[in-house]
């Protein structure tokens, strides 16, 4: 493995590692600090010391946001193309109209105050999340190790590393014990690299292996990935299909409005020559409604209430767009240790081989476990089967106690240690034993360890079978550290370990199954061992495994046996996220899980990470979306969550865009036919408000359990299109049946009355058409909003406050008749689209 390292002229040499990525800035030169590096201080700062650099303002106070500052909220939520538009309207209407023909300036600063509030809860609750999910480095000062806060890091400090463990701040390594940092998120390169002491690393890596210790060198905004912290964390509205796709739409309705306006603005004030406020107000009472002004803002209320929701359940969504691309997820891959398994292992039994000691090889287990200072899981149950001395041995499974092993263990020393691998699948560790004997012992994945058609391999092959994990103990010939140490290893015994399932991962599973999303597991164990987990946890088609030593390395031919297979076993860190790859090149949309620095690159190339919170730094950093209560479980409410905002953003687009197209068009005939607008500007405001702005609110915040569809554009445009020429065909027709119908004085109203009246008769049955299927709750708001029609047409003071009264029999009649043959269009055309492209 190559090693390079930048001298003080800037030339590579050997001996550590520099991402290529900022060659060309200088001032982010990981070698040049502030000031010179500190000499190794074994013992750490001291606090007076710490109190100085705090005093100099030599501290890590980068601030890390998880959402966006109530200054940008506010901004976001205010100054927009829109808003600016009619906010100039609003102030024209203001002189020259009655306040009625202004309320659609209040509508709009209501709207914008509940946007700003309610992304102000989410941004309240991600900060309050990202406390709690927050990387605590461990720092030593005054010879004490304890874990702090990054922003508390002051330059100097030494922080100690171990496996998963994210470097927070740039600096000069002080202690390696076999430590291999992965900085892949900075370089693109995956192999990990080796560092000793002395070799700089960079904050944005993380510790695949080993441990050790580095003295800060640059902090707060010097350090390099200063900038990737807080951004890996912000509450984002981008990268989304919803947004960008409502983006789009935006700037096509621009196009249309410009040229519309500018031709109304002609026919009513120069052309008809009629008073000049009037012509003003239903100039504007023309524009105002091309402008789907609300959809922007319940885009953001539904993500951010949504953000809300998932706070409530531990969930920190770290990018917004997170709940609406879980929800378009047809593939989740899922990490079997710490996602289907709870983190926690027991040592059911200790089988010696080849005739070997059962008292000895407990005590290599003892010694063993005693050699890394950070063990993982599986260690882990081992120390807590065969303590160290003084300690008590756990029960084993079957009764009674696990042989403690004789000799004194005091009187074997570690002489050498080597910690697991996800790269290699083991562990090792060289000891002195009580007489004297020096002794080399490699701990790991039998299939790794043992040659091929081993006899002891069928035997290990039944316990896989049942689910359980199986590692080798082998002592090994030469050198720990030296090229094929596994070869040749003598095997000595079989540690049996169980895992513990979680109670929740079974009907996670079947939720998944149940919404025709595939599931994948893939585990570095042995693919059979992995298999009967997660057949023990209901998954459909556990039985298909295969082993990933044996998985095509073409990319075509990866993606076929992927999707033909659901358990994938002994995974490199490289292919699983090969795998990814593979998937999407099929055009899945890839979730992973994941906890373990293993699962990092994965994690970054899928369409979605999860991370689980008790996960390391490494994963939480990359992972969009990070399970705070580490309860797999939560992924169905996220799933829910983002169908819930895309199902229903989809039926309220079509809302607002078929009031969009109906009024482009209702200018476009005004100026072909040279009439005077039928409407002012509140007789708009009056329907917008009860066909589109309160149902609509309704219905973004309810229930939705539909699948996500892609092309959500075209899938709107095909039903507001048509939605919207039937509704100005009808409208317009009835306009002009009613001006031959009046004449006189007051003409114009009773004219603007009947086509209001077929306007919102039509706009009602979309409303209808839309909030399908119905619930009790559903019909309720349709017929609440019929309702509020009803009671402007019958109240004299609001009759003159909308300047609505429908003259005589004949013309209202006729009014609802166009209506009703407008909404028998809009059934016929909306089953033919349905029929034609798919809902």
């Amino acid at each position: 493995m190559t090693q390079r390292a930048l001298d003080s002229s800037g030339e590579q040499t050997p001996g550590s590692s520099r991402p290529t990525m900022i060659d060309a800035g200088a001032e982010l030169d990981p070698v040049h600090p502030m000031e010179p590096p500190p000499a190794r201080r074994p013992d750490g700062l001291s606090t007076a010391e710490v109190a100085e650099r705090v005093a100099r303002g030599e501290v890590n106070d980068v601030p890390v946001r998880s959402s966006r500052s109530v200054t940008e909220i506010v901004r976001a939520n205010v100054f927009t193309r829109f808003n600016l538009i009619i906010g100039v309207l609003w102030v024209i209407m203001l002189f020259v109209a009655p306040i009625q023909d202004s309320l659609f300036g209040f509508v709009i600063v209501a709207n914008t105050g509940i946007g700003i509030i309610q992304e102000w809860r989410a941004k309240k609750t991600l900060d309050s999340l990202a406390v709690i999910g927050e990387a605590k480095p461990t720092v030593r000062r005054d010879g004490v190790a304890a874990e702090i806060s990054t922003s508390e890091i002051v330059l100097g400090d030494l922080v100690e590393l171990g496996p998963g463990d994210k470097v927070v701040v740039d600096g000069t390594v002080s202690e390696a014990d076999s430590l291999e940092i992965d900085e892949s998120l900075l370089t693109g390169e995956a192999d990990p690299v080796i560092k000793r002491a002395g070799d700089p690393v960079m904050s944005g890596s993380f510790v695949v292996a080993g441990g050790g210790a580095f003295t800060a060198t640059k902090v707060g905004r010097e350090a390099y990935a200063a900038q990737l912290a807080e951004e890996a964390s912000r509450f984002t509205l981008v990268h989304s299909e919803l947004r960008s796709g409502i983006s789009t739409i935006l700037k096509y309705v621009t196009w249309m409005m410009v040229p519309t306006a500018i031709g109304l603005i002609i026919s009513q004030l120069v052309v008809k020559d009629n008073n000049f406020k009037e012509s003003v107000a239903r100039t504007v009472g023309g524009i105002v409604p091309m402008i789907p002004e609300g959809l922007v803002l319940l885009t953001s209320v539904a993500f951010a209430i949504g953000v809300v929701r998932l706070g409530r359940k531990q969930c920190l969504v770290q990018e917004l767009p997170a709940i609406e691309g879980l929800a378009r997820v047809d593939v989740v891959c899922l990490d079997k240790t710490g996602t289907l398994t709870e983190g926690g292992m027991d040592v059911t039994e200790v089988r010696p081989l080849n005739g070997s000691d059962e008292a000895y090889v407990a005590q290599v287990l003892r010694t063993f476990g005693s050699s890394d200072p950070r063990p993982n899981a599986s260690l882990q149950a081992i120390i807590d089967a065969y303590p160290a001395a003084g300690g008590d041995a756990l029960p084993a499974a079957g009764g009674g106690a696990l042989p403690s092993g004789g000799g004194d263990a005091e009187s074997w020393t570690v002489t050498g240690a080597m910690p697991f691998s996800s790269a290699r699948k083991y562990s090792g560790a060289a000891f002195t034993e009580a007489d004297g004997t020096d002794s080399v012992w490699l701990l790991g994945a039998p299939d790794v360890l043992l040659s091929e058609g081993d006899a002891t391999l069928s035997e290990i092959e039944q316990l896989n079978e049942q689910g359980l994990r199986v590692l080798l103990l082998a002592r090994a010939e030469g050198e720990l550290d030296a090229p094929g140490a596994a070869a040749g290893a003598a095997p000595t015994a079989l540690v049996v370990l169980e895992q513990r399932l979680r109670p929740d991962a079974g009907d996670t599973l079947a939720y998944f199954a149940d919404q025709n999303v595939a599931t994948k597991v893939i585990s570095g164990d042995n693919a059979v061992s992995v298999g009967a987990v997660a057949g023990k946890l209901g998954l459909a088609g556990a039985e298909n495994t295969l082993d990933a030593r044996r998985l095509p390395t073409d990319p075509d031919e990866m993606a076929t046996a992927m999707e033909e297979n659901a358990v994938f076993g002994r995974v490199t860190p490289q292919q699983k996220r090969d795998m990814v790859a593979a998937l999407q090149s099929r055009g899945h949309t890839v979730a992973m899980t994941g906890d373990g620095v293993n699962d990092v690159l994965a994690l970054k190339d899928a369409d979605i990470g999860v991370s689980m919170g008790s996960g390391s730094e490494a994963t939480r950093a990359v992972a969009q979306i990070v399970l705070l209560n580490n309860s797999f479980a939560t992924l169905p409410s996220v799933v829910a969550e983002g169908r819930r905002v895309i199902g229903n953003i989809t039926r309220v687009a079509t809302l607002f865009l078929t009031k969009t197209v109906y009024s482009v068009l209702l200018a476009i005939l005004v100026v072909c036919f040279q009439v005077e607008y039928p409407f002012l500007p509140r007789h708009l405001t009056l329907l917008s408000t009860l066909t589109i702005g309160v149902p609509a609110f309704f219905l973004a915040l309810a229930p939705n359990k539909e699948r996500a569809q892609p092309h959500f554009v075209r899938r709107v445009m095909r039903y507001a299109i048509p939605s919207g020429v039937i509704a100005a065909a009808a409208t317009f027709a009835t306009y002009l049946v009613a001006r031959h119908h009046y004449s006189g004085e007051g003409a114009l109203e009773a004219e603007t009355s009947a086509a209001t009246l077929t306007l919102f008769l039509v706009s009602m049955w979309v409303l209808a058409i839309i909030a399908r299927p119905y619930t009790w709750w559903r019909v309720g708001l349709v017929a609440a909003m019929g309702l509020g029609f009803l009671i402007v047409l019958v109240v004299p003071w609001l009759q003159d406050f909308f300047a609505l009264k429908l003259v005589g029999a004949p013309m209202p009649w006729t009014a609802v008749g166009i209506a009703v043959a407008a909404a028998a269009l809009l059934e016929f055309t909306w089953r033919w689209v349905g029929r034609r492209f798919g809902m």
